[in-house]
């Protein structure tokens, strides 16, 4: 078990007998005798090997680590498959709905316009000595005052980001 461990391990970091052996300051020769079950490490020298190894003792010592077949490979490649596909999938969903709020920003945009032109600045008729009426007054000012100067650049970046996110036909 331990011999068996300590070279597929040893293969899975893709090391050679010989580079361990230099990490361990031992000779090639004695990482062959563990590998081949002739001898065992002392408990220092194990200690060493799972440090060089990244690996805990007990995983050297415990059960025989078999090396990763194809199934394997195809079981990971299957799951990165299904996960490329979901987050295809969110970003298609993300798309849509950019494009839908695009959409509902630019019918809000025009009909927020439509009524400041059949309202027709109604606040220029009201009497401001209630001043109830002129802080009112002079808010639905301000409002009609930013919306009329920034509702057409935001109109025009809604009508270009609706282009961007529209379908691509393939």
């Amino acid at each position: 078990m331990l011999n068996e461990n300590i070279k597929t391990i040893r293969k899975s970091k893709g090391l050679s007998q010989e580079e361990l052996a230099i990490k361990l300051n031992v000779v090639r020769q004695t990482v062959s005798k563990w590998e081949n079950g002739l001898s065992v490490p002392d408990s220092d020298m194990l200690i060493s090997i799972s440090e060089v190894l990244e690996t805990p003792v007990s995983t050297l010592l415990g059960e025989t680590i078999v090396a990763s077949k194809a199934d394997d490979l195809k079981a990971i490649s299957e799951k990165l498959e299904v996960i490329n596909l979901q987050l295809a999938q969110r970003k298609t969903t993300r798309r849509k709905t950019l494009h839908w709020l695009l959409i509902a920003l630019c019918a809000a945009i025009v009909t927020i316009f439509s009524a400041l032109v059949v309202l027709n600045s109604p606040y220029l008729g009201w009497n401001y000595n209630d001043p109830e009426t002129a802080v009112f007054g002079a808010a639905f000012h301000a409002f009609e005052y930013l919306f009329v100067r920034l509702a057409p650049i935001i109109f025009i970046g809604a009508i270009v980001g609706i282009f961007l996110t529209r379908k691509q036909e393939r």
